[in-house]
């Protein structure tokens, strides 16, 4: 019998077979829930049990051993990418929730792909998940629909931006995060603080930006374009964002990356012109990943919450799974400034 479909012989209108969907749509409820009250499950309200049951015995269907000893739950997280260090703290945060719900995840990359993403989808079908964690915009709509029809909760986390997609939203103060990396170096008494963005699509990129520029805005300055160089969140491109900030006839005393990778990247830039950090330049990443409290020096950066993101996500999603609401359509976590030996005052 193929995947959420159910044996409706003798049902008294349509005989044949009808889907787990119907099922759920008549009942108000998600796919997710009709699983769960067919396989036993207890994480179901009495009163959707109990018409979700009626709607089974509507149209005949007898219950069978679920396919699970445990009943235990299935997660499906996803990624566009998984070579970004983000990505495994977001897993961490996962799966530490995930267990503790006595969940199941399954990890997948769709790479921004359709191809991909068509066969994660014909995946998810297969297994039945009790929801979705998307860490990435890049989904079709159309994808995004069958998600909707077949009533999978979804959640999305969205450390690089928040996608068009109408589902809960997990990130973090982005704004905030970039305000206190530019008033940290502010209040060392640099005053030329250059900035390596990310991609300007990305509403994060953006909003770090604006809050760059607001600090610099209340101390009286005013963005200079000539310090603004772009970047992608990736080491090159803040190697290559550095060094156009080094050639300046007046280069920074300062610079804020907006992500650690790119931090990194500017570390290396500074190393191979002969020039220390901080002595010759003080450097704010983004993100607080665990390889830069190793870098040399450790890095000043904006403590971004990845795995509370991810642990958050699954308390979220599952939930949803239970038909309940969540508090907020959209929750951004505290983003925390760390101080480490990678800032000073400047120097001339």
């Amino acid at each position: 019998m193929a995947a959420h479909e159910v044996d409706t012989e003798g049902a008294p209108e349509t005989g044949g077979r009808v889907t787990i969907t119907e099922i759920a749509r008549q009942a108000g409820v998600s796919v997710p829930t009709v699983s769960r009250v067919v396989n036993g499950r207890s994480d179901v309200s009495p009163r959707t049990r109990a018409r979700v049951e009626e709607l089974l015995r509507q149209y005949g269907y007898r219950k069978r051993p679920s396919t699970s000893p445990t009943g235990a739950a299935l997660l499906d997280l996803v990624f566009n990418d998984l070579d970004s260090p983000w990505a495994v703290e977001i897993i961490r945060g996962v799966e530490e929730m995930a267990h503790a719900a006595g969940a199941g995840t399954v990890v997948s990359a769709i790479h921004g792909r359709s191809g991909d993403a068509r066969e994660w989808m014909r995946n998810l079908r297969a297994r039945a998940s009790d929801g979705v964690i998307l860490v990435t915009s890049v989904l079709e709509p159309m994808l995004h629909e069958e998600l909707r029809i077949l009533g999978v909760p979804l959640v999305v986390v969205d450390p690089a931006g928040s996608p068009a997609l109408d589902a809960p939203t997990i990130g973090a103060a982005n704004w905030s995060g970039g305000m206190a990396a530019t008033e940290h170096l502010l209040s060392l008494g640099h005053r030329r603080i250059g900035l390596i963005s990310g991609p300007p699509r990305l509403l994060c990129s953006r909003a770090r930006f604006d809050g760059y520029r607001a600090a610099l805005e209340g101390t009286g300055l005013t963005v200079d374009d000539s310090l603004v160089v772009p970047g992608d969140f990736h080491p090159e491109s803040g190697f290559e964002g550095c060094n156009a900030l080094l050639d300046l006839p007046e280069p920074p005393t300062a610079i804020f990356a907006a992500s650690d990778q790119m931090a990194l990247g500017a570390i290396e830039a500074l190393r191979r012109r002969g020039l220390r950090v901080p002595e010759d330049m003080s450097l704010v990443g983004f993100d607080d990943l665990p390889e830069v409290r190793w870098s040399a020096p450790p890095l000043t950066t904006v403590r971004q919450p990845l795995a509370d993101m991810g642990k958050l996500a699954v308390r979220t999603v599952l939930k949803l799974a239970r038909d309940e609401q969540p508090d907020s359509p959209r929750v951004e976590l505290g983003t925390e400034l760390v101080v480490r030996a990678s800032t000073a005052p400047p120097a001339r």
